[in-house]
């Protein structure tokens, strides 16, 4: 068998091109004077860097929480810069130009918006975090929770290995939440 050519350039690009794009949306979005949040995998790496930067983890996803009324303004200032916008099997993204994949986009996450199981995102609480607005720990706590998948649980396990939340979290939320939160804490090797 072959030993396989890693290319870290292109590894590295990878990185930035996400970062890049989380930038490039939070500045659009606030020279419009557009409230949002930055959410998802982006939100625990910049709270997980506010304590311990070597625990940071990289991911490819942009998610921004808005309101959803909010939605033509911001299809406005994103377009108008360049991205496009589609809703694909019930999510609403900005893909990067016409040539832009699913992969590369910006997932909208709408703020009070119930999810399928009937429970309701946090509102639009966001701390300011140097050039970005990050979604508050505990309303991100509560989206990962709520999500429960597997990239979900590790999130929560990174937050609790710098930190960030700890057993007296499960007070915060509802019964099956707090459950949740605490099979991570009882297994927080996964």
């Amino acid at each position: 068998m072959a030993v396989p050519f890693f290319d870290l350039d292109r590894m590295e690009r990878a990185v930035d091109k996400v970062r890049e794009r989380l930038f490039r949306v939070a500045l659009v979005l606030t020279k419009a004077g557009i409230d949002y949040a930055v959410a998802g995998g982006n939100a625990v790496a910049a709270w997980v860097a506010s304590v311990d930067e070597a625990a940071v983890r990289n991911t490819p996803d942009v998610n921004i929480m808005i309101r959803r009324e909010d939605l033509p303004q911001v299809r406005a200032a994103l377009e108008a810069d360049g991205f496009v916008y589609r809703h694909v099997a019930g999510i609403d993204m900005f893909v990067d130009g016409p040539e832009g994949s699913a992969r590369d986009a910006v997932h909208l996450v709408f703020a009070g918006d119930l999810t399928p199981d009937q429970q309701e995102f946090p509102n639009l609480d966001s701390v300011e975090n140097g050039p970005l607005r990050v979604i508050t720990l505990e309303s991100l706590v509560r989206m990962k929770l709520m999500a429960n998948r597997r990239k979900d649980q590790v999130h929560l396990q990174d937050m609790i290995s710098v930190g960030l939340i700890d057993q007296t979290w499960t007070s915060k939320y509802p019964p099956e939440l707090a459950l949740r939160l605490q099979a991570v804490l009882d297994d927080p090797e996964g």
